[in-house]
């Protein structure tokens, strides 16, 4: 599946609507960033459509699918335990636009930063991320494609 990142429709303002839908979308990016700081490859992986694509400035292709996704956290966390201390994940200054067709198209800065064991913590990169969600029939949010490019890159 590939998905537009962009989205067209404006939110509508003053909405109760769309205020439940936002909270959705912190909701789902608060549970997505922790269990991946948890290292729980096959949870994170499940928070991605069967069918998705991420696009990660650290990767030299797209991963396409759940199985590339469960392999990126699987070699992510095997580096980040020989390095020792903690990588971790912020995400804020979320935009959500709903979409016609019932998704919502996301975008947010995040930020990846590293604590040593026994050190203080350093941002490592500002990144903005773009996402498609889309809702499953169990009523979950799910993305479809994510798109995250370096600030100091851009």
């Amino acid at each position: 599946m590939t998905a537009e990142l962009t989205g067209t429709a404006e939110p509508p303002s003053g909405s109760l609507e769309f205020a439940a839908l936002y909270a959705e979308a912190q909701h789902f990016y608060a549970h997505q960033m922790r269990i991946l700081d948890a290292h729980d490859t096959e949870s994170w992986a499940d928070t991605f459509t069967e069918d998705a694509v991420l696009e990660l400035p650290t990767m030299p292709g797209p991963a396409r699918a759940h199985a590339a996704l469960t392999h990126y956290v699987r070699v992510g966390a095997a580096r980040r335990r020989r390095a020792g201390g903690r990588l971790d994940h912020w995400v804020g200054m979320l935009d959500v636009r709903p979409r016609a067709d019932g998704s919502l198209s996301t975008r947010c800065s995040a930020l990846v930063y590293a604590t040593p064991s026994g050190g203080g913590p350093k941002i490592l990169y500002v990144c903005v991320m773009e996402d498609v969600l889309v809702r499953t029939r169990g009523g979950t949010w799910r993305a479809a494609h994510r798109r995250v490019v370096r600030d100091d890159l851009a």
